[in-house]
């Protein structure tokens, strides 16, 4: 009987490793394509600063399960970025599907260019804190201007931050805003 139990416990263990590896190597598979996935993305990036003859250097990271491309460096740099990154966000789409033609799956990437994102970043957590405060103190929604995806989902986490308001997101793109209002 106790060497029926203990070949019953050492199959258990072999089926235990058995289950978990798999996951472990899904989690350093999905970095791998994580890091072919900005490679990608910085040569076709690379090919696009030739043609425009621009100057820049592309840093590649992983970050979130998500890659991140980044272009720094470079004086005609912020013409890539466009008002209120337009052309930023069309390059990146365009990167996007270099990568999916490559990889055969849809990418998450993201890219920022002379670190316009990053600022925009900061100014709407600032946007999204201090609107939700005031929200607060005088009890009325406020319905903030149109913003990409990018930008509500950095204003929504920047609201989740105050106590006592809460905010969606209403409208059809590219006309989709955020509204904040007292919870309640």
């Amino acid at each position: 009987m106790s060497e029926t139990v203990d070949t019953i416990e050492a199959d258990q263990e072999e089926a235990e490793t058995v289950t978990t590896a798999p996951a472990e190597e899904k989690q350093g598979g999905d970095d791998d394509l994580l890091v072919r996935e900005g490679d990608i993305a910085g040569d076709y990036l690379e090919r696009l600063l030739d043609l425009l003859d621009y100057d820049g250097d592309i840093d590649l990271d992983v970050e979130a399960g998500r890659a991140i491309v980044s272009i720094d460096g470079g004086e005609d740099l912020e013409k890539l970025v466009g008002p209120r990154g337009t052309v930023l966000e069309a390059l990146q789409e365009l990167t996007r599907l270099a990568v999916q033609q490559e990889t055969g799956s849809r990418s998450r990437l993201m890219l920022d260019i002379a670190g316009w994102r990053a600022d925009r970043r900061e100014e709407l957590r600032e946007l999204g804190r201090s609107t939700a405060e005031a929200v607060l103190a005088n009890g009325e929604r406020v319905r903030l201007q149109p913003m990409s995806p990018f930008e509500r989902k950095v204003v929504h986490d920047a609201v989740a931050t105050v106590s006592g308001v809460t905010s969606e997101s209403e409208g059809e793109d590219p006309k989709r805003r955020v509204v904040i209002f007292p919870e309640g």
